[in-house]
């Protein structure tokens, strides 16, 4: 059946591997990248298929209320997945009204736009919320959450997130809204802007900078390869059962210092230096407000309902994700200094 899907969040680093593989296995749905083209929003990570027939870019922010209802009005959108957001923790700290417009009222809006295009003629129609393990609070040493795990924010970027899933609750219960939401554990790999943790020691190394870690370094996150999760959202889309809650984890929990050290050793191998090298650009910092302590994701339901499984061991994801850093300098470079945001300028602004 064909489709016509507005993906919003496109350019960032998950929203571009949704978009690249419904893009590319598709062919007959029509797909919508909305961004902005925030700092992390980036079109060059999507060269490869911006001259696909059933692709089309539009640049807007969620949070202009009339500027969605007239996306809505322009295009036949049966579909939205949903995943532009803030997401950076310590940028939610230094300013949290930009994550409650973004993630909070940039969400209403679009649910309003869709409630109101389509009608109340529901059929066939669905708003696809991606969300974050983040907003079930902070675990103990044992123990994973579940999609029953009741809510307990700790962050202005997780309490931003958890209210933005709550409106999309609210939308199915009030209006009939046809939803399905998905919390995700911490995604690694290709195109993920560098303040994110990975990318940014990535550089950091390979410019010998030092690898600053928050307190002890003893903070668990559960890591998920990006295509990874792609592909858990390209099932649930098409296969999720209205209305649930789906989890999609890795199964791979590591302290950040475990992971620090085994980025070392790859980098140290990779780079042809002697062994240690890296390990000293470690350099311990004074530890973040309300720093959760662990996060660790129960994707059984996932797994169990729609048979899906990650496709690759932390340690296999993490040589693969160096290995196209180092291959791609040039956008990591373009990033770096800002010149990426050069590419929609002369990409889209000149025709």
């Amino acid at each position: 059946m064909k489709k016509t899907i507005l993906i919003t969040g496109g350019a960032g680093f998950i929203g571009s591997h949704v978009v690249r593989l419904f893009v590319n296995k598709y062919p007959d749905y029509q797909i919508l990248n909305l961004d902005n083209l925030t700092y992390a929003g980036n079109l060059e990570n999507l060269k490869d298929i911006e001259n696909k027939p059933n692709y089309s870019f539009i640049k807007a922010d969620i949070v202009d209320a009339d500027k969605m209802n007239e996306i809505f009005t322009n295009y036949p959108i049966d579909s939205v997945i949903h995943l532009a957001a803030e997401s950076h923790v310590d940028r939610s700290i230094s300013n949290p009204l930009d994550f409650i417009m973004t993630n909070v009222v940039g969400t209403v809006n679009l649910l309003n736009a869709a409630k109101t295009a389509w009608k109340d003629n529901f059929n066939d129609k669905l708003f696809y919320h991606v969300s974050t393990d983040e907003v079930y609070g902070s675990l103990g040493e044992t123990g994973l959450f579940l999609e029953t795990t009741p809510y307990d924010p700790r962050s202005p970027y997780s309490a931003s997130k958890a209210s933005s899933d709550q409106f999309v609750r609210a939308y199915e219960n009030t209006y009939g809204l046809p939803i399905v939401i998905s919390n995700c554990s911490n995604n690694y790999g290709a195109n993920q802007f560098p303040e994110k943790l990975i990318p940014l020691f990535i550089n950091n190394i390979k410019n010998k900078k030092p690898l600053p870690i928050y307190g002890d370094g003893k903070y668990t996150r559960d890591w998920l390869w990006v295509e990874d999760h792609a592909k858990a959202i390209d099932l649930i889309f098409h296969r999720g059962k209205l209305g649930e809650t789906y989890n999609i984890g890795g199964f791979n929990e590591w302290q950040n210092i475990d992971l620090i050290k085994a980025l070392c050793k790859l980098m140290d191998d990779k780079l042809n230096q002697p062994q240690g090298t890296s390990e000293t650009l470690i350099t311990y910092i004074k530890d973040r407000p309300g720093h959760d302590k662990r996060y660790a994701i129960d994707a059984t339901k996932l797994n169990q309902e729609l048979g899906w499984s990650p496709s690759l061991q932390f340690e296999e994801g993490l040589s693969k994700t160096i290995d196209w850093y180092l291959s791609n300098e040039e956008w990591l470079n373009n990033v770096t200094s800002g010149n990426y945001q050069n590419y929609y300028i002369t990409q889209y602004e000149t025709i």
